[in-house]
């Protein structure tokens, strides 16, 4: 008997339960790049809540995105359904979807919903360590039969093509979910004035809840749509910020990235596929220095 996706008939209808986190959208994107490739015929959905589904616009290897509402997956009428998100709402989603091969990890509750178990990343890969969530994703799509393949950079599109800057331009995301992942404002003004210097103009982003007063001097853009995000970053030269979703997106453009850790894991969630500095301490975010940040930046070739 062959595979799940061998098995799959030609122009077979996929779906892919995703529904929130920018980080975790952003880097659903390699499985999905890694599925097309393998089988082009198949018709991809993926399920997101509305203020992430910018993250799948204009990717080629989607054919619909759908919002997280019973009925949304029954009516793409998926062979084969696979839920990503594994929490109580994605569980019944993934009943509701009427798929006849439903797919979750093993580590997921609600087991008996599932009919194709995923065992663990690193059983999938034959690795002993700790695997990125890029990884952690692709691994699902080797053990339904796509061959094993190096994982790519996370996939997104801009909206348009990217216009003309005045000049070269550098994005940082000075806030992140908890205080423990945001590092000191001082230090990021300080990176702001070394990047002026250098001859990057500094633009901080941020959500419409963040608080961006502190960097009046600066061009600043709060509650932009996550299309405009996505096309200012496709423009960029440079990604200075905490650990969050920006910092992927980031990463996906290929954009060299320092990203400043907290609680998270870096081997974990950090940048994927591209030119980076990772900072850590190993106390609180607040001990990491301002001139570990300037040489991180000086590592990645950009100079006051």
């Amino acid at each position: 008997m062959g595979s799940i996706l061998e098995c799959l008939p030609q122009g077979s209808r996929v779906a892919i339960l995703r529904l929130r986190s920018l980080g975790d959208s952003v880097l659903t994107t390699p499985a999905i790049d890694i599925l097309k490739r393998f089988r082009p015929d198949l018709r991809l959905a993926v399920m997101v809540e509305d203020q992430f589904r910018a993250i799948f616009e204009s990717n080629p290897d989607v054919d619909q995105i759908l919002p997280p509402k019973l009925g949304a997956v029954r009516s793409w009428r998926p062979h084969l359904c696979v839920n990503f998100h594994g929490g109580n709402q994605s569980a019944w989603m993934t009943v509701d979807s009427g798929a006849k091969l439903r797919a979750g990890f093993g580590h997921f509750r609600h087991q008996f919903i599932y009919n194709v178990r995923i065992p663990r990343a690193q059983e999938i890969l034959r690795v002993d360590r700790t695997v990125h969530t890029a990884e952690h994703l692709a691994s699902a799509m080797f053990h339904l039969g796509v061959p094993a393949i190096e994982i790519p950079r996370a996939k997104l599109v801009p909206p348009r093509a990217p216009v003309n800057q005045a000049g070269p331009m550098a994005v940082i995301h000075p806030v992140a979910a908890t205080p423990k992942k945001t590092w000191r404002h001082e230090g990021f003004v300080a990176v702001a004035e070394h990047l002026r210097k250098s001859g990057l103009e500094p633009v901080f982003i941020g959500g419409s809840r963040d608080d961006l007063s502190g960097y009046r001097d600066f061009r600043t853009i709060r509650d932009a749509p996550l299309s405009e995000i996505k096309q200012l970053l496709s423009t960029a030269s440079l990604f200075v910020g905490n650990d969050s979703g920006p910092a992927h997106m980031a990463a996906a453009f290929g954009l060299p990235v320092v990203v400043i850790f907290g609680a998270a894991d870096p081997a974990i969630w950090g940048p994927w596929r591209t030119a980076s500095e990772v900072l850590t301490a190993p106390g609180d975010i607040a001990d990491i220095e301002d001139a570990q940040v300037l040489d991180a930046l000086t590592r990645l070739r950009v100079h006051a």
